[in-house]
């Protein structure tokens, strides 16, 4: 079952065209990632980051642009995920229109590191993979 959240685009989002500007996808798909945390694990990202010292870092990304999104439209997101290795989660995203028509699909990969020693992996907590497995595909 994926995690399903929306909200509205707003004015700084869109470039001169009245459409989203490409690379804000990322920053919308990464609103949605941390809002996922307290659906999936009940925590918050911050929580993830600042008490449980681990980070995600984006390490792969693939994206494709289907329909643009405009000023005013509002997105909704549907995230899964479609692997959890023992460093790593694939995550999988599309997100939509208020008229229910795909606009951007991407698959990203993360690492779990350390924000100790953000250059080192570690692996992903059994917890942390018990509340993922709720949006597993």
């Amino acid at each position: 079952m994926a995690f399903v959240s929306s909200r509205r685009i707003d004015f700084p989002m869109v470039d001169l065209a009245g459409i989203v500007y490409y690379p804000r996808f990322w920053d919308l798909a990464h609103r949605f990632y941390e809002e996922s945390w307290n659906y999936t694990c009940g925590i918050h990202y911050n929580e993830l980051l600042q008490s449980y010292r681990l980070g995600f870092p984006l390490v792969h990304s693939e994206a494709n642009f289907h329909h643009p999104l405009k000023y005013g439209d509002t997105a909704t997101c549907k995230l899964k995920i479609k692997n959890i290795g023992n460093t790593s989660i694939t995550w999988s995203f599309e997100i939509f229109n208020q008229e229910e028509i795909l606009c951007w699909t991407s698959v990203q990969t993360t690492v779990c590191t350390s924000m100790d020693e953000i250059t080192k992996k570690v692996s992903v907590p059994e917890w942390m993979r018990d509340g993922l497995s709720k949006i597993q595909e």
